[in-house]
């Protein structure tokens, strides 16, 4: 049992409830109509990553990949902040311009949230750079899909930590896809802490589906990264549902699912601390219920939320002081009115 013991579990459990649901509630917020863009990448099957990020100290920072909703929620973010940045609204994490694969907030440490595959990898590099320079212990953690394996970034980013030895976790959520294509028809060997180790990284693999695994090791890792060994976690998982809300994922059968669905981190908790009688279904259900209901509120008010004005579009684009360019419709009136 992971130390902490059936209390932690109960916690973990309980911000795994609440990245499904949220999750759950992204989904119905798209079939209304109501999100900005097309594109929404659910972390449904990946709620143990929680785990890792209980084990990281508030200090420590992070960049996340374009499937990072359940990584910020796990990181204590507002899931009003939240919706309402899926939904393109003012009162957004990124006042509505970064969506759904965009969010981030430094007072959260984090970095940045990169739609680009491996995008956000070297940025912990650097942040474990300046933490190494300036002797602060603090840890800087990169989270990021199976896909990004197959980056030449993350090869040279995790050269450079292991060779400056610096304060740097590489947090590798496989959940088996990269878009359509199987882990195992993308790497030779899909024992991908095993790259991490041969670059001289402290590198695990831990179980998605249990998440006082997830956290015991991350405990591990992250506390011999403090001390100048940077290390790399595996965390094997199971997507779900498709690549994005539009896709079906036709390349699965049926079968394949239903056994991949059984590393459920979720459902595994809740049938842990029944069996150990750290709560009944009953308790559990209630406190299901009471996620919904803030889930559910979320929803609400990221519908209820005002979009940002027009006269906004590019603030925070360009530097304090900088004359900011006209839309294109006042560009276009005013040579037109020249011309007459």
């Amino acid at each position: 049992m992971t130390k902490g013991g059936n209390r932690l579990l109960l916690d973990l459990y309980r911000t795994m409830r609440r990245i499904r649901t949220f999750e759950e509630r992204v989904n119905e917020l798209f079939v209304r109509g109501q999100t900005a863009g097309s594109m929404l990448h659910m972390s449904i099957g990946e709620e143990a990553i929680s785990g890792v990020c209980r084990a990281m100290e508030q200090s420590d920072s992070f960049t996340t990949h374009h499937r990072g909703h359940g990584i910020f929620i796990a990181r204590g973010a507002d899931p009003n902040r939240m919706m309402s940045e899926i939904a393109g609204k003012a009162d957004g994490y990124c006042s509505g311009k970064g969506g759904s694969m965009h969010i981030a907030d430094m007072g959260l440490g984090a970095l940045g949230a990169n739609a680009i595959v491996g995008g956000g990898i070297p940025h912990v590099v650097g942040a474990g750079l300046s933490y190494r320079n300036r002797g602060l212990k603090n840890v800087s953690v990169a989270f990021f899909g199976d896909g990004a394996s197959q980056q030449g970034i993350l090869y040279e980013a995790m050269n450079m930590a292991a060779l400056w030895k610096l304060p740097v976790v590489f947090c590798c959520i496989n959940n088996q896809y990269g878009m359509g294509t199987r882990i195992d028809r993308a790497a030779a060997n899909t024992n991908l802490h095993e790259r991490a180790i041969a670059c001289g990284l402290n590198g695990v693999a831990v179980d998605g589906g249990d998440v006082e695994e997830v956290h015991e090791m991350s405990e591990r890792v992250l506390d011999s990264a403090r001390n100048g060994r940077p290390g790399f976690i595996a965390m094997t998982c199971y997507r779900h549902f498709g690549h994005a809300r539009l896709d079906k994922s036709p390349y699965r059968d049926e079968a394949e699912e239903l056994e991949g669905r059984k590393r459920d981190a979720v459902l595994n908790a809740r049938a842990k601390l029944i069996e150990r009688q750290t709560s009944d279904a009953a308790s559990l259900d209630s406190m299901d219920d009471e996620v919904a209901k803030e889930m559910n509120a979320a929803v609400e008010h990221a519908i209820a939320a005002v979009p940002p004005g027009q006269d906004s579009m590019f603030r925070d684009v360009f530097a304090m002081g900088e004359p900011q360019p006209r839309p294109l419709r006042q560009h276009l009136s005013s040579i037109l009115g020249e011309a007459r």
